[in-house]
């Protein structure tokens, strides 16, 4: 087997059959490594697996991101794109128990690793699904996300528009916070590009934080009436 020590950004592994963490079903064997996850505001245990990003560590991108506490809804529905093992989901549950946590991922293996965390930590507002299991009336206060950056650019920017378009329009639910999207990029995996890109498409969008060579990108919905610009 070889890897690519690149974090959630490159958020890729591969082994001698080609597998990587973003196929639908890994064909590397399953190897589970269970991992104590310590936030300041929460704990808990997380079980990891090979096929699955981040194997055997919570990696410096979700940290960051999990760290930074940014703005989340505290009801309706939250979303987790790419919930991998599911440690955005969980913390995103914790932190808003009242709200719905979708964890959403193209990988069979993270979503039932997600199903067994949610069960282990006895989180019980978490939704495990594949991208085409969320029904198209589902909007998002709240989207978290550290995204599959090599899946290629054209991909990704497809993701991210699908997504974003999701989010709440302020009358799906009755949290007063702003529906925000926070995602954790690497830069030298095209961070300042991508904030560029989302930019252009109308996007209202900032960098609030920068550290160990990851930026964490705000989106929210004055992209609707404010055109291009941000930070």
């Amino acid at each position: 087997m070889t890897t690519e020590p690149d974090d959630r950004g490159g958020r890729r592994a591969h082994d001698d059959s080609g597998s990587h963490y973003f196929d639908d079903a890994p064909a590397v064997p399953s190897d589970p490594v269970t991992i104590d996850v310590n936030l300041p505001d929460a704990a808990f245990v997380l079980e990891t697996d090979r096929g699955v990003f981040s194997r055997g560590r919570l990696d410096a991108g979700t940290t960051l991101l999990l760290r930074s506490d940014p703005p989340l809804a505290t009801s309706g529905d939250l979303l987790d794109l790419g919930c991998g093992t599911g440690a955005i989901a969980l913390t995103m549950a914790r932190r808003a128990p009242d709200a719905t946590v979708w964890a959403v991922d193209v990988n069979e293996r993270a979503r039932a690793l997600t199903h067994r965390n949610a069960a282990r930590n006895g989180v019980d507002n978490i939704r495990v699904a594949a991208p085409d299991e969320v029904p198209d009336t589902v909007r998002f206060g709240t989207i978290w996300s550290n995204p599959p950056v090599r899946i290629g650019k054209a991909a990704l920017h497809q993701l991210l528009v699908h997504w974003l378009g999701r989010l709440d329009d302020g009358g799906a639910t009755s949290s007063a916070t702003i529906p925000t999207a926070t995602i954790v990029v690497q830069k030298h995996l095209g961070a300042d590009s991508l904030q560029r890109w989302l930019a252009e498409q109308g996007h209202h969008v900032e960098r609030v934080a920068s550290r160990s060579g990851f930026r964490l990108l705000r989106i929210d919905r004055r992209s609707r009436g404010d055109g291009p610009g941000g930070h």
